[in-house]
């Protein structure tokens, strides 16, 4: 049974089960039906779970959509889901949002990507990149300059760069801006875009002078169609693997996955409570199976335990945060708390 929510993390208004009563969007989210979007990126796993869990409850009704990150948790703010898929920590701005409109929500790393950097099968030259050359390719100074592999390195070809990547409104989009540019907002503009990774793997299957970025389980999903490019960071090049990210040396593009709950509804919800419980249970064995790695048990549970105590908020501050890792991701969940300084920044201004 879930406990009391106590507002854990981040002390916003509109983030306390009583403001939430009062609020327009609770009487939305009591409905029984399970309403899921946001990531693409996540998608595929919240996807299996709910078809999995349909069969096993026939009578419950989920709607499992995606739309981009961003996107989908301005509908979750909204009380228009019941949980959102995010392949980025929540936002400062959109925890604001969330907690002014009385939904308070409740953060639950699922699993690990590894961001692939993927050129087309042709691509007879290219065998690693570097993070300097993916901020010469990305920068907003790339847009109309770059546009041949052999400005990339003078031993490339001289072939026309195509270029391929998440759309504006995907977390994924923020995450590799924030990781090559420095700025979540940054990037040219001049290249494919899509909160659909099918889109972007059908767009590198088909031209052998395309680089995109993708998420690591629609790369393996594309065996044999795709061919991943090793990321050099400075300590020589590592391709996209399990044990790279495992052993944190797939650095910056490994990144944690998450689902957000509205923690209102859930206590409301008891379907929408036993799915949750469901999905943290088998969300290992389902994110292996679709292609991303699995956290370490205790990572499960102590998700388990935040979403039975109802622990609201994150513990990723509302900022961009790249390059953590497995390790640091557990010490978070286990400390989950705010410094009076942290919790400062978070107070509306």
């Amino acid at each position: 049974m879930l406990a009391s929510f106590a507002i854990v993390v981040i002390t916003l208004p509109g983030c306390t089960i009583n403001q939430a009563n009062s609020s327009g969007s609770s009487k939305r989210a009591i409905s029984t039906e399970i309403k899921i979007d946001g990531s693409s990126t996540v998608y595929p796993i919240s996807a299996a779970i709910a078809k999995e869990y349909g069969r096993l409850k026939s009578g419950t009704k989920i709607e499992v959509k995606f739309s981009g990150t961003s996107a989908g948790f301005n509908k979750f703010c909204a009380g228009e889901t019941q949980i959102s898929n995010a392949s980025r920590p929540i936002l400062l701005q959109e925890a604001r949002v969330c907690a002014n409109s009385g939904v308070p929500f409740i953060e639950l790393p699922i699993a690990f990507d590894a961001l692939t950097l993927a050129v087309n099968p042709q691509n007879d030259w290219a065998k690693d990149i570097t993070l300097d050359e993916l901020r010469t390719i990305w920068e907003p100074a790339a847009e109309g300059k770059i546009n041949n592999w052999n400005q990339i390195r003078s031993s490339y070809p001289n072939r026309p760069l195509k270029l391929f990547g998440a759309g504006q409104d995907s977390g994924t989009y923020d995450y590799f801006n924030e990781v090559v540019i420095g700025n979540p907002d940054a990037s040219r503009r001049d290249y494919t875009s899509s909160e659909d990774d099918n889109v972007l793997v059908s767009g590198i299957e088909k031209d052998p002078n395309a680089l995109g970025y993708i998420p690591l389980a629609y790369f393996e999903a594309a065996q044999g169609r795709l061919r991943a490019l090793g990321v050099d960071n400075g300590q020589g090049a590592v391709l996209p693997s399990r044990e790279a990210v495992t052993n944190a040396k797939y650095q910056p593009f490994s990144r944690p996955l998450f689902i957000y709950v509205n923690a209102k509804a859930a206590q409301e919800n008891p379907k929408l409570q036993e799915f949750v419980e469901y999905y943290l249970t088998h969300a290992g064995r389902v994110s292996n199976t679709v292609g991303y790695i699995p956290l370490p048990a205790e990572a499960y549970r102590l998700a388990t335990i935040q979403f039975t105590k109802g622990e609201i908020g994150t513990v990723f501050e509302g900022v961009p945060q790249p390059n953590v890792t497995i390790a640091e991701l557990l010490r978070r969940q286990a400390v989950f708390q705010l410094t009076e300084e942290q919790r400062t920044k978070l107070e509306p201004k």
